[in-house]
C-alpha cells in the first residue's frame, strides 16, 4: 500500500484516453460478472455468443455516453461528487438504453440479448465500481500527500453550525494543512457526541487532547463569547504555548461564507475586561436624528468613532472638520460607502485655531451640536512644545467655545482626558485649562452676545450649554501603546516598556464614543462627565499577553526592554483631583464630577496671557502661566520640574482663586 501511494504521490496526472479506457474495462467487468453471478459461475451454461455480444453492446454504448457525460475529463485524485456522479448517471443510462432493447425485443416476441436480472447487477456492480475507484484514489492519494507534510492538528472551541462551517473552510482552503481533530464546547447537548465525523469534548478534557494530539492552534468558532469565559479559554492556551484564531461574526462572511483569510488572532482588546457597549439609547438616537452636527479632529481616533456612530443615526447634517486633509478624505469615504449620507454628509477642512475659518464654518452650516474632539495628545510630544499644545489646545477650544456661543449652538461637548486630573505634563494641563474656559465660560453671569444677524437668522437664540467628558486611554488609539507593540512584536522585539510597573485604565473607542453621546443629552451645561474605566491593566502584563498571543514566549522570542519614563509621564493615571467629588447618574458607567469653579474674568484674562506666550513661541513662560492656572499641575521627568521648585518657594504665585 506504501508502494502504491508513493507511487501515486509521484505520478503525473493519468491522461484522459486511460481514464476512458478504465472505465470500459469497468463495464465490460460488471456486465461479465452479472452473467456469471446469473448462471451460479457455470460457464458452461453461458453461451459464448451472448456474451460477446453483451461485451460489444456494452463498449458501444458506454463508450458514447461516457464521452456525452464526460466521465474522463475530471482529473481522479482531486474528483468530487459531481464526477463521480456523472460516471453513475452514464451507467444508469447504459442499463435503461439495454433495457428498453430488451423490452422491445420482447414486444416483437423476439429473444432477449440480456436477461433483465443480469442488466440489474451490471448496473449496480459497474455503478459501485465507478464511484468507488475514484474514491479510493481520492482517499490513497491524500493519505500519501498528508504523509508527505506536516499536517497541524487544531481544535475548535464551539460545536455548533459555525464550528462545522469553519471545520470544512479550515480543512479544504488550506489545502489540508490544518486536520480539526476535536471539538470543545460545554454544551450539555453536544459533549460526547461526534460532528462531521469529529468527536466533541468538554473543556475540562483539553488539556489531555492537546497533550496528546500535539495540539498548537485552537479555533474560536463561538462569537457570543461571556469574557469570563474567553479569558479563561485563551489564559489556558496561552500558558500551554498554544496559538488562538478567531472567527469573524457571520454578517462579516463573504457573500454568506466564510473565507480562510477572515481568520485572524485574538486581539487583545477582546481580553481587557471590558464587554462592547452599542448605541442602543433610543432618547440618544431621537435627540440627534434631526441635528445639524459638527465634529471636529473628525480623522483621530476619537472623532472618527465618533463620526461613524452620529453617522448611523442618519442626522440632518453631519459636519466632519480636521486639518489633516488624507484623513479626513479616509473618514468621508468609509461613511458614504457604508451609509449613504450623500449631501448629509459635508466635509470642512480647517484649523480650529483659525477663527475666520471656524466663522465660515458656523455661518455656512449652522451647527446645532458641536463635538469638539480636536487636539494634540503625545505626552512626550507636548512636553517639548509647550506652546503648539496650548494654541492648539487652549486657544482652538477658545475660539470654537466663543464662535458656538455666538452662534447659539445647543450644545458643546468637549472631549477631555484623565490626564486632566492632577496633570504632571503640558498635555494634561493644556487640557484641564480647557476644561476650565468652558465650564467658566457657560457659568459667567453676564449673558451671552450674540450677533442680530444671526438673530435674525436663526431666532432667539438659546445659551450654549457646554459639557466636558474625561476618560483615559482608548485601546488602538493613534500613538496607544497597542500598535505600538503589535508592530514591535511583528517585527520580532524588542517590546519596549517606559517602567515595569507602569498602570494605564483602557476601554474601546466605541464604547467611549457611545458614552461620549450619552454623556451630551445628559447634560444641562458646566458638567464634567468621568467615566468607568474598569480595572486598572499593567502595561507590562498587556505586553506579555500579546506576545503569547501570537504563540512566542516573552523574554526568550521576544525581548521585554524598559526604557523609563517619557518626559510628562507618570507611573499611574488618576480619575479624580483629590478636591473633586463624584455624583452618580442613571448610567452607572458615567459620573458627574464636582469640580472647583473659577470666576470667569479672571479665567479668561489669565488665559490671554498663557495663549500671548504661546503666540510667541516662550515656552518656559508658557508652562509658568499653565502652573498659575492649574495650581495641581507638578511636572513629572520634565525640565519643567524647576518651576515647581520657584513655586515652592512662593516666587510663583497662583493666578485663579475659587468662587
Amino acid at each position: 500500500m506504501k508502494k502504491i501511494r508513493a507511487y501515486l504521490l509521484n505520478k503525473s496526472i493519468a491522461p484522459k484516453w486511460a481514464v476512458f479506457l478504465l472505465d470500459l474495462f469497468i463495464s465490460v467487468f460488471a456486465i461479465v460478472f452479472a452473467f456469471s453471478l446469473r448462471f451460479n459461475f457455470d460457464f458452461n451454461s453461458i453461451s459464448g455468443y451472448d456474451i460477446v455480444r453483451n461485451i460489444l453492446l456494452v463498449l458501444i454504448i458506454n463508450a458514447t455516453l461516457f464521452h456525452v457525460f464526460l466521465t474522463y475529463q475530471g482529473i481522479i485524485r482531486y474528483s468530487g461528487f459531481q464526477e463521480s456522479f456523472r460516471s453513475v448517471m452514464a451507467v444508469f443510462y447504459s442499463f435503461f438504453i439495454l433495457l428498453i432493447i430488451n423490452c422491445f425485443l420482447l414486444l416483437l416476441r423476439l429473444e432477449q440479448i440480456t436477461p433483465i436480472s443480469v442488466l440489474f447487477v451490471y448496473f449496480f456492480v459497474a455503478a459501485f465500481l465507478l464511484y468507488s475507484y475514484r474514491l479510493l484514489v481520492k482517499y490513497v492519494y491524500k493519505k500519501s500527500e498528508d504523509e508527505s507534510k506536516k499536517i497541524i492538528h487544531v481544535i475548535i472551541y464551539g460545536a455548533r453550525a459555525n464550528g462545522t462551517t469553519l471545520k470544512k473552510t479550515i480543512e479544504q482552503a488550506s489545502d489540508n494543512e490544518y486536520k480539526v481533530v476535536a471539538f470543545i464546547d460545554d454544551e450539555p447537548s453536544v459533549v460526547g457526541k461526534t460532528v462531521d465525523g469529529t468527536p466533541v469534548f468538554p473543556f475540562s478534557n483539553a488539556k489531555a487532547l492537546f497533550v496528546s494530539w500535539n495540539i498548537k492552534t485552537l479555533f474560536f468558532a463561538k462569537t457570543d463569547f461571556e469574557l469570563d469565559e474567553k479569558n479563561r479559554v485563551v489564559d489556558f492556551c496561552i500558558n500551554n504555548q498554544i496559538k488562538v484564531m478567531n472567527i469573524p461574526p457571520m454578517k462579516d462572511w463573504i457573500h454568506g461564507h466564510l473565507n480562510i483569510k477572515q481568520l485572524r488572532e485574538v486581539k487583545i482588546e477582546e481580553l481587557l475586561g471590558r464587554p462592547p457597549i452599542n448605541l442602543h439609547n433610543q432618547y440618544v438616537i431621537d435627540h440627534l436624528r434631526d441635528k445639524r452636527i459638527l465634529v471636529t479632529g473628525a480623522a483621530g481616533s476619537i472623532g472618527s468613532e465618533l463620526a461613524r456612530q452620529l453617522a448611523a443615526v442618519y442626522p440632518a447634517l453631519l459636519i466632519i472638520c480636521d486639518q489633516t486633509e488624507s484623513g479626513l478624505y479616509q473618514i468621508e469615504y468609509e461613511i458614504q460607502q457604508q451609509f449613504k449620507l450623500g449631501n448629509a454628509l459635508r466635509v470642512y477642512l480647517g484649523d480650529i485655531k483659525d477663527e475666520i475659518s471656524i466663522e465660515t464654518l458656523f455661518s455656512k452650516y449652522q451647527p446645532q451640536v458641536v463635538f469638539h474632539a480636536a487636539a494634540y495628545k503625545h505626552v512626550p510630544m507636548m512636553e517639548n512644545h509647550p506652546s503648539e499644545a496650548i494654541r492648539n489646545n487652549v486657544l482652538g477650544t477658545k475660539v470654537l467655545a466663543n464662535v458656538s456661543e455666538k452662534y447659539g449652538v445647543e450644545r458643546f461637548l468637549f472631549v477631555s482626558t484623565d490626564k486632566a486630573i492632577n496633570p504632571t505634563n503640558v498635555m494634561g494641563a493644556s487640557k484641564r485649562i480647557a476644561e476650565i474656559y468652558c465650564q467658566s465660560f457657560y457659568n459667567k453671569e453676564t449673558s451671552p452676545v450674540i450677533d442680530e444677524g444671526i438673530i435674525q437668522m436663526m431666532g432667539k437664540p438659546k445659551r450654549t450649554k457646554f459639557i466636558t467628558t474625561r476618560f483615559g486611554n482608548v485601546l488602538g488609539s493613534n500613538g496607544s501603546v497597542i500598535p505600538r507593540f503589535k508592530e514591535q512584536i511583528a517585527n520580532g522585539g524588542p517590546v519596549t516598556i517606559t517602567h515595569p510597573d507602569i498602570i494605564r485604565f483602557f476601554m474601546t473607542i466605541p464604547e467611549a464614543c457611545s458614552l461620549v453621546l450619552e454623556a451630551m443629552t445628559m447634560g444641562n451645561g458646566g458638567e464634567i462627565f468621568l467615566f468607568d474605566m474598569g480595572e486598572p491593566v499593567k502595561i507590562l502584563d498587556l505586553a506579555k499577553k500579546m506576545i503569547q498571543l501570537t504563540g512566542l514566549i516573552p523574554g526568550k522570542d521576544i525581548e521585554l526592554k524598559f526604557t523609563g519614563l517619557r518626559p510628562g509621564e507618570k507611573l499611574f493615571e488618576e480619575l479624580l483631583n483629590k478636591e473633586e467629588e463624584v455624583v452618580p447618574t442613571h448610567n452607572k458607567k458615567i459620573l458627574i464630577a464636582k469640580v472647583i469653579e473659577y470666576d470667569f474674568d479672571t479665567v479668561a484674562k489669565n488665559i490671554e496671557t498663557l495663549i500671548a506666550f504661546a503666540l510667541k513661541n516662550e515656552d518656559e513662560e508658557v508652562v509658568k502661566q499653565m502652573k498659575r492656572i492649574v495650581p495641581e499641575y507638578i511636572s513629572n521627568n520634565s525640565i519643567y520640574e524647576s518651576i515647581d521648585e520657584q513655586r515652592r518657594t512662593g516666587t510663583l504665585y497662583s493666578a485663579l482663586s475659587s468662587r
